[in-house]
């Protein structure tokens, strides 16, 4: 009997659009999470490949970064416009916005310029349909030649359509293109030309029934970027992310923390049964488990609630006017207007902060954006920052400690993002001296983000990645910390040798040798600072948590501790080295040991300085 033999086809699709037009979404849906992400050879733009299935043919879907031209003034637009003039991809599939058809067929014309095996998938339908925006896609195919899909992504409206045509295109070879071709799109010639076409092209293919499709959006904006009411709405949202994220991250971190204890109970109960000497399940338990558990629990409640939040006003379209009214202040720094939504990522996780900075093209501007990230602080920050608010400043007030330490945490945030801006700055008048770039910062349509959707990515993309990554890191460091806290030399532990040693120093801060080895310590993860202040002040020899804030206060001001203490200690948990997982990715980032060393010692050196001035004015007033 004669087998019958299949040989499937393969094609290369390169993904093109502008920013924010539905393009990841696109992406998504036709791969599914067949997908990995990595940086472009020689650059630090990552770029997402994924491979599908169809028929008789595998397709490879490669993202490129979302760009609105091909004239190459940025590293996006460099990394797409070479990979098009390549030649390597069979066709292109091209991605746009049906709510603003026009601007988005620049990209288009010059795409097309380059190569005829072009797709155009007009995308956002739905939300066209809302404004009142309806477009003839047989026109549109019969003006560019070239097969048009509509779509409506996030509701997998058109995907089949979408399936089917790039299974019948009729790809033909195409040479590759040299990379200077691009040139003459920046003479202000063919720019002309260009926008006259996209011009006359959407007035015969787009039918717009209202008088101004986009009044919401301009209504809302006025409000929203305004002088008067643009700052107070973001220190409004600030505090009502902040508030929710404290309010909600505490009764699932407790909920860990007990399902944590009872699994330690369960593999001491194992160990014992199998016989481990004491000197392995001493370090196993008290020293890696205890760390890790304690950084899951207190790390993953928060984050799965910042993240999710992050990314419903990414997906609204919030963020970027975030980025409008920090420009100018940015601006006034020589810095980047964009530094501002990457600053705004640090608040999650500075190492995605750090990441973050690759929308910025300037090499000058995403390097001052990098050094400074770490000066607003962390999600692992926030558990020591609001355990001292709350117990040596928040009670003070009427009005309930709960919002108390919301707004006073806010005020804490904003001197971080003042320093950010004072550092900014001082560095773009130093050792990186330069002016500001121009840049393009589009303004996206408010758009009703998709619930489900965002948790599902903010917890595989950011909470999962993270927490990933801090584990990693959490888990030698914890077999380091019990190694101190029980290995004794001369009647005491390492531990208290090294607290003695750093007692002056820490003097001279306003604190104690304690603070500052619970905080070189923590330089893994900054969850266990707090934990390991406690170690030290009860000679315990593993982590020790408390039961509640008030026990620790106690316990706090037992062991010397005065408001001044506290004041100095915050002011060392907002400013002080990053913790490993972000100096690792700084130095990813930059290629360099000397910016990462930088980048420790611009907030470290910050926070020294204003504990020391601290310390001297509260001995003046003594």
């Amino acid at each position: 009997m004669k087998q019958r033999c299949y040989i499937m086809k393969s094609r290369t699709i390169a993904l093109a659009g502008n920013p924010n037009v539905g393009k990841s979404t696109v992406f998504n849906s036709l791969t599914g999470l067949n997908q990995h992400t990595g940086n472009w050879p020689g650059k630090t733009v990552s770029g997402a490949q994924g491979a599908f299935t169809y028929k008789d043919t595998r397709y490879l879907l490669v993202d490129l970064p979302g760009t609105y031209s091909l004239a190459a003034t940025s590293i996006d637009e460099t990394v797409a416009r070479d990979y098009l003039c390549s030649g390597e991809a069979d066709a292109t599939l091209i991605v746009v916005d049906g709510t603003c058809l026009e601007r988005n067929l620049n990209l288009v014309l010059q795409i097309l310029s380059i190569t005829e095996n072009v797709i155009l998938c007009v995308n956002l339908l739905d939300e066209a349909r809302k404004k009142k925006i309806s477009i003839d896609l047989d026109q549109l195919s019969q003006r560019f030649g070239i097969p048009v899909v509509g779509m409506a992504a996030r509701a997998r409206d058109g995907l089949d359509l979408l399936l089917e045509t790039l299974h019948t295109f009729e790809y033909k070879e195409d040479p590759a293109v040299k990379a200077d071709w691009t040139e003459h799109l920046r003479s202000d010639e063919t720019r002309r030309g260009i926008l006259r076409r996209a011009h006359e092209i959407c007035t015969s293919c787009v039918t717009v029934e209202k008088k101004d499709p986009h009044a919401f959006d301009r209504r809302l904006d006025k409000i929203v970027t305004s002088r008067k009411f643009g700052f107070p709405i973001m220190l409004l949202l600030l505090f009502f992310i902040f508030w929710l994220t404290i309010t909600g991250a505490n009764y699932p971190s407790q909920g860990l923390t007990y399902l944590f204890a009872w699994l330690q109970n369960q593999l001491e109960a194992f160990l014992s049964y199998i016989h481990t000497p004491a000197f392995i399940e001493a370090p196993l338990i008290d020293g890696i488990y205890k760390t890790l558990t304690w950084v899951i629990s207190v790390m993953l409640p928060p984050m799965a609630i910042f993240f999710p939040l992050f990314t419903l006003l990414e997906d609204f379209g919030y963020l970027p006017r975030v980025a409008f009214n920090m420009d100018h202040a940015f601006k006034k720094c020589c810095a980047h207007g964009k530094q501002a939504l990457t600053m705004c990522m640090g608040f999650g996780c500075n190492a995605c902060g750090v990441t973050g900075c690759r929308i910025i093209e300037s090499p000058r501007e995403r390097l001052i954006a990098i050094l400074t990230n770490s000066f607003v602080p962390c999600n692992g920050r926030f558990p020591t920052l609001i355990a001292i608010i709350t117990m040596f400043f928040a009670a003070s007030f009427s009005f309930g400690s709960g919002i108390a330490s919301c707004l006073l945490l806010t005020l804490v945030i904003l001197l971080g993002i003042t320093a950010t801006l004072l550092v900014s700055r001082l560095l773009s008048k130093t050792i990186l001296k330069g002016l500001p770039s121009s840049f393009i910062l589009e303004l996206p349509p408010y758009r009703m983000p998709k619930i489900g959707s965002v948790i599902v990515r903010s917890i595989l993309d950011r909470t999962l990645f993270v927490l990933g990554r801090a584990v990693i890191i959490a888990a030698p460091a914890g077999l380091l910390i019990w190694i101190l806290a029980n290995v004794n030399c001369g009647g005491a532990s390492l531990l208290a040798h090294c607290t003695a040693f750093c007692e002056p120093f820490g003097r001279l801060l306003g604190v104690d040798g304690v603070i500052i080895m619970a905080f070189l310590l923590g330089f893994p993860a900054n969850e266990i600072v707090i934990p390991i202040m406690l170690m030290a002040y009860m000679a315990q020899g593993s982590l020790t948590d408390y039961d509640s804030l008030s026990q620790l206060h106690q316990i706090l001001l037992d062991n010397g501790w005065t408001w001044q203490t506290a004041l100095s200690t915050m002011l060392l948990c907002l400013f002080h080295f990053p913790c490993g997982t972000t100096c690792l990715t700084i130095k990813k980032e930059t290629g360099s040991w000397k910016w990462t060393a930088a980048a420790i010692a611009l907030p470290t050196l910050t926070g020294m300085v204003l504990c020391v001035l601290l310390n001297v004015v509260c001995g003046v007033v003594r």
